[in-house]
């Protein structure tokens, strides 16, 4: 379990029920019976989540990092054993939110140097293979849209692709997506109700590429005011 520090109160969102599976499906760009799938008991992928419960931001990332995997290639079989194990052994309750891993193609790896420090010697924990140890070698690093800090814990997550701004961080507006802090729901309500981008823009100090930007990741940039978004909130 992930202790809680009372200087950070932003840190008990961490696992706090806050996402729809329908927004983390949305988020994550899968479909939400493939979320209900990997949470149900025959996948056995997570745990802790009861029927028709809301996702906490932890499960939400975790939810994402293995949507990235499966991108990847890398097989549902060797994910569940990667968690498993450093569930297990490392006593991490929600390991794929606070692991940076990266891939060859077929395993699942982690440099040891997040277990050991300075004792690892550029080996990485395949951890996919009960732990076994290989040496570091040029591998592409995955998961570039997650940012880790706080001992390693995914706290910004670039939903909409490392390169935009639109991030969802649970110390900002409680993990809504933002763009430079102003939550995007917000900028699509605003349109909504007939404001222009540039006033928009003004309002919230941003730029008027972020305001478009926030606007397409709601879905509005193309279609009619006063309609609906695709994110729930």
């Amino acid at each position: 379990m992930i202790s809680l520090s009372p200087k950070e109160m932003w840190r008990e969102r961490l696992i706090l029920p806050n996402y729809q599976i329908g927004e983390a499906a949305k988020y994550a760009n899968i479909s939400s019976q493939t979320v209900a799938a990997w949470h149900s008991k025959e996948k056995k992928l997570f745990s802790g989540r009861e029927d028709g419960a809301s996702l906490s931001y932890l499960q939400l990332i975790e939810v994402a990092v293995v949507a990235a995997f499966r991108r990847a290639k890398i097989k549902l079989p060797r994910i569940r054993k990667a968690r498993e194990y450093l569930k297990r052994e490392m006593k991490a309750e929600y390991p794929f939110a606070q692991y940076k891993f990266k891939s060859d193609g077929k395993h699942l790896l982690l440099e040891y140097s997040q277990i050991e420090g300075n004792k690892a010697d550029g080996r990485l924990l395949v951890a996919d293979q009960e732990g076994q140890l290989e040496w570091d070698e040029i591998i592409a690093p995955l998961l570039k849209e997650f940012e880790y800090q706080h001992k390693d814990i995914v706290v910004r997550w670039h939903v909409d692709g490392v390169e935009s701004p639109i991030t969802i961080d649970p110390r900002i507006n409680f993990g809504a997506p933002s763009v430079r802090g102003a939550p995007t729901w917000v900028i699509a309500g605003r349109w909504n109700a007939g404001e222009s981008n540039s006033e928009i823009a003004e309002d919230f100090g941003i730029g008027l590429q972020d305001v478009k930007k926030a606007l397409h990741f709601e879905n509005l940039s193309s279609i009619k005011r006063g309609k609906s978004s695709r994110h729930l909130h």
